[in-house]
């Protein structure tokens, strides 16, 4: 069973995690085209962290991060290598998007990139709803970047 809990920055299973986040992005796209938090960025006023156990292990992570009273942003999504495929991304996708309908959000954007390695991140996303949009927020256009926006 899968368990979210907000926080857990500060245990270092969930940062072991974010250092893996951190690479496959660096892997998969050039580093300007990198928009991943570090873990000072997750634990700004206006983001909130979730992680997502499974017993004692860290098995996934995600953020939303407030851009203004009606629009968020999905951040640092990720699951553990070994438990892709078993529902760990959507559980916390549903909680995000649960999350931003709670605080009145109308809109829910997000940024990825254009490699291969994201197209299972798109799939899921496009099965939530979410359509392609134009750079929002402080982004800018990039052939790295994929931008996808869902009206809550």
């Amino acid at each position: 069973m899968i368990a979210i809990r907000e926080g857990g920055l500060d245990d270092v299973r969930v940062q072991d995690l974010l250092r893996l986040h951190a690479t496959g992005m660096l892997a998969n796209s050039p580093a300007e085209s990198c928009h991943f938090l570090d873990l000072s960025g997750l634990q700004a006023a206006d983001v909130t962290f979730w992680s997502a156990w499974e017993g004692a292990d860290a098995i996934g992570m995600g953020a939303l991060k407030q851009l203004d009273a009606t629009h968020g942003e999905v951040k640092s999504m990720r699951t553990a290598p070994a438990h892709v495929g078993r529902g760990v991304g959507t559980a916390m996708l549903e909680h995000i998007l649960a999350a931003a309908r709670g605080r009145g959000m109308t809109r829910l954007s997000l940024e990825t990139g254009t490699a291969p390695a994201f197209e299972p991140a798109i799939r899921l996303y496009t099965r939530y709803g979410f359509l392609p949009c134009p750079p929002f927020g402080d982004y800018r256009e990039d052939p790295h970047s994929r931008f996808l926006t869902l009206a809550l």
